[in-house]
């Protein structure tokens, strides 16, 4: 890729990735376009699609958090470590109006975004099997576990727009709290399985 080119793609990320946190994903391409201080047909050069555009910013965010999860697995406190890694989850996801939307359906089948999705679920399991082997958290939860409950303690807190801007760390204490090993019965369904590679 030229040098003009990768630095146009770079502008129209920071840019989307911006409009997305502050409006959410029905943002037009003309005002992505425009706070990257490019054309709209730019934007179409790159990506074809908006879901394209979309499917790129959100791979790209879970990838932080998978880096996240792997900085956080030689952690002393393995119990610890998969508690930061939830609540800094829920926090950048929490400051971004997009992570909170209903994902379109076009993003699910997207390819870049399925193998993101299955390397934020391997780091999640990760950080989770230490955590388990250390006693921390139950025998039964997964990986896949953790990162559907990270969206379950941000979807809880959303619907309020004079909530306290904490009030998600209650919800978190409370799933964190369910993980833990005391007093834990079995559970009535499997977990989810993660796609074959």
């Amino acid at each position: 890729m030229r040098a003009d080119a990768a630095r146009n793609r770079r502008l129209l990320l920071e840019a989307a990735a911006a409009e997305f946190a502050e409006h959410g994903t029905d943002v037009s391409i003309a005002r992505i376009a425009a706070r990257a201080g490019l054309g709209k047909g730019t934007v179409f050069r790159h990506f074809a699609t908006k879901e394209q555009l979309i499917a790129a910013i959100f791979s790209d965010r879970l990838d932080r958090l998978s880096a996240r999860a792997e900085d956080l697995i030689a952690a002393a406190d393995p119990g610890r470590a998969l508690l930061e890694f939830m609540a800094g989850a829920v926090e950048t996801q929490l400051a971004d109006r997009s992570s909170c939307e209903a994902m379109p359906g076009e993003l699910r089948a997207d390819r870049q975004f399925t193998a993101a999705t299955d390397r934020l679920v391997a780091a999640a399991e990760a950080l989770t099997a230490r955590a388990r082997t250390a006693g921390a958290v139950r025998a039964d939860v997964t990986g896949y576990d953790i990162v559907l409950l990270v969206n379950a303690v941000t979807q809880t807190t959303t619907p309020f727009d004079d909530a306290p801007p904490d009030l998600w760390r209650r919800y978190l204490a409370l799933v964190f709290d369910g993980l833990r090993p005391q007093a834990a019965t079995p559970l009535p369904a499997e977990p989810p399985r993660p796609r074959p590679a």
